[in-house]
């Protein structure tokens, strides 16, 4: 065995013994050693560079790492098998993605407005809250040799002559803390506080606690991204909001996409491994988090509204979703009935019960439905794009009378895999850059300040943009003018360099490349060619759409006007553009405080009319032709 151990930059050591052969990133994910592996380890990203300071490791050359790296002992994690007793560097980079994400603060004053705009939108539409969990203080006569009645029935005829029904039921959990509660040798009586949910004309008490006890009954609202995850713990009876809360999501460690961690999930244990990352090592501390800030203890916590794609739900619950990316691409489940949270791990109330948000498809889950909830297009009569642009790329389209939607396979690029200096959004992150269009020098802002690592989503459009802006690049991506930031390597190859070496915090050149280009440009255009898909099918053009939404944690950081240049977005006035926010996160909210909107989003559901791009007739045709700046036919970016 092999003693290796893993020197964190900003960390403690850890050790760990390995079998010679082993692989170094596979060690590292059994070490709970954080490397960022957007593309889960086929070596085609480059990301999950390492640097070996002791010892001896075997590893393959690549491209990602040059000659002169290599010899300063830079690995790529992925490429390099174990030998002999080793210490590694994981550099800051590495481990940025899990714990200095940059997420949408849901506390500043803009997502404040944007959140509360939604929830009044939904209040116009006649959706009121009116949760179905509240308390009472129910008060029961002291057993006494004539009154033998078992606990269990003095409580529960005592509710239902507090709430002037006949149907209560007072679950097993609760059984055990009967005896103590209601033995306090009061003469006079005992009076307890109830926590009660009353749906579907049956009547539940969910907890017995201390007529004193004033802890409100929460649930929690969670948005499950496949890059972030959000989180709203609430008071059900007022619907305020207690804390908030935001982290990466685990599993990214499995791949940045969901067709690598569905591939991870068929592994030996995999099924095991990827719902453990998203509960253990993501959900538990966000939710211990918020009730910390709150000072709630997680058993007051009675109902969790989810919102995730179709394949983030299947991880979640330890489902097979290998058949998701199989031909016809059939999930598990549409619509699930509320279960015991337990039964993924989470430790809440002993009553509590999860909801997840329906799917529609395979590739469009309830965090599109839960967000076409609150972006309130099924209330509206002007054609309306829903847009969210995460890791995956969904599209709703329709109004009052019909739902439309799909999902496009952009690729990584918007998180920074197949580009070569890119980056997820965390510190260090170019975010937005300007090019001088007679000295090419650029203006770059940098997430957290400081010096720029890499290129992340939002400023790839725009450097992009810009250099096609300059004319510096033409229309496939290649490099027409010349001069000092421009350079071509011994194949011919231009690159851009956005920050030179000494500028950098790696010390080394950030560039981007045609390579990068053409793999950004394949990006855009599946966004731009499956909205197109969308709509013209039902005879409709760009210049039909009154409105366009734009969601999800990349959309939040983008310039629209730089989108739009480049062909990503279609070509529309900007005032019909607006930012939501965290949509999903929205329509979980509405779903947990209101009876109302949780059916109303069931019923949101079934009205969409789910379309495979893979299989919808030209859509090949228009993927190609938007895969041009901006696009092949002029008359769309006039």
């Amino acid at each position: 065995m092999k003693k290796i151990t893993f020197r964190n930059e900003s960390g403690e050591d850890v050790t760990i013994f390995a079998a010679a052969g082993e692989n170094l990133l596979t060690l590292a994910r059994k070490a709970n050693v954080a490397i960022d592996a957007p593309c889960s380890g086929n070596g085609s990203c480059g990301k999950c560079r390492v640097k070996l300071l002791e010892g001896e490791t075997n590893s393959a050359q690549t491209r990602h790492i040059s000659q002169t790296e290599a010899s300063e002992g830079w690995r790529l994690a992925c490429a390099t098998e174990i030998t002999d007793d080793a210490v590694i560097l994981t550099p800051d980079i590495a481990t940025a993605y899990k714990n200095r994400m940059k997420i949408a603060d849901l506390s500043t004053p803009a997502e404040t407005e944007i959140f509360n705009a939604l929830i009044q939108g939904l209040a116009t539409a006649g959706i009121k809250q009116n949760s179905a969990i509240h308390s009472i203080k129910i008060a029961l006569d002291p057993p006494t040799l004539d009154d033998t009645m078992p606990d269990n029935e003095r409580i529960r005829r005592a509710a239902e002559e507090t709430l002037g029904i006949s149907n209560a039921t007072l679950p097993y959990p609760l059984l055990k803390k009967t005896p103590d509660l209601l033995r306090n040798n009061d003469p006079h009586g005992i009076t307890i506080r109830c926590i009660i949910n009353t749906e579907n004309d049956q009547t539940q008490i969910l907890d017995i606690l201390p007529v004193n006890d004033e802890t409100p009954a929460c649930g929690l609202a969670i948005d499950i991204g496949t890059t972030t995850v959000s989180g709203l713990l609430v008071d059900l009876e007022t619907g305020e909001i207690l804390a908030k809360a935001n982290a990466g999501n685990g599993q990214i460690q499995y791949g940045a996409d969901v067709i690598n961690r569905i591939i991870e999930q068929q592994k030996p244990g995999g099924a095991e491994k990827l719902q453990k990352a998203i509960v253990t090592e993501t959900l538990q501390p966000l939710i211990e988090t918020m009730c910390i800030s709150a000072e709630v203890p997680k058993n007051r916590i009675y109902r969790i509204t989810i919102a995730a794609n179709t394949t983030m739900n299947h991880l979640l619950l330890g489902i097979n979703a290998n058949p998701i990316r199989m031909e016809p691409y059939i999930p598990a489940f549409f619509e699930l009935e509320p279960f015991d949270p337990v039964l993924t791990g989470l430790d809440l109330a002993p009553t509590a019960k999860m909801n997840v948000a329906p799917n529609i498809g395979s590739y469009v889950g309830g965090d599109i439905t839960a967000g076409t909830l609150a972006g309130m297009m099924w209330d509206r009569p002007e054609m309306t794009i829903l847009i969210d642009l995460g890791t995956n790329g969904e599209i709703v389209f329709g109004n009052n009378e019909f739902l439309m939607a799909c999902a496009c396979s952009a690729g990584p690029a918007f998180e920074g895999g197949d580009i070569s200096c890119g980056m997820r959004a965390v510190d260090g992150a170019i975010e937005t850059c300007a090019i001088d269009n007679e000295t090419m020098e650029p203006t770059n802002t940098i997430i957290g300040g400081g010096k720029p690592v890499g290129l992340c989503g939002s400023g790839l459009i725009d450097v992009i943009a810009e250099l096609f802006r300059t004319k510096t690049i033409n229309g496939k991506g290649k490099f027409i003018r010349d001069g000092e930031r421009i350079r071509r390597d011994e194949y011919g190859i231009g690159s851009y360099v956005i920050a030179h070496a000494s500028q950098s915090a790696t010390n080394r050149d950030i560039s981007i490349n045609e390579i990068d280009i053409d793999n950004f440009i394949r990006a855009k255009g599946a966004i731009y060619s499956a909205i197109i898909s969308l709509i013209t099918p039902l005879g409709f053009t760009p210049e039909d759409i009154g409105r366009v939404m734009v969601a999800g944690g990349i959309g939040s950081g983008i310039n629209i006007s730089n989108a739009i240049r480049i062909g990503m977005l279609p070509n529309l006035p900007e005032e019909k553009y607006s930012y939501i926010g965290n949509s999903s996160l929205s329509g979980a909210y509405a779903a947990l405080v209101s009876q109302e909107a949780a059916e109303r989003l069931n019923d949101v559901a079934k009205s969409m009319t789910y379309i495979e791009l893979s299989t919808q007739p030209g859509y090949m045709e228009e993927f190609t032709a938007a895969c041009f700046l901006p696009h092949t036919n002029t008359r769309y970016f006039q």
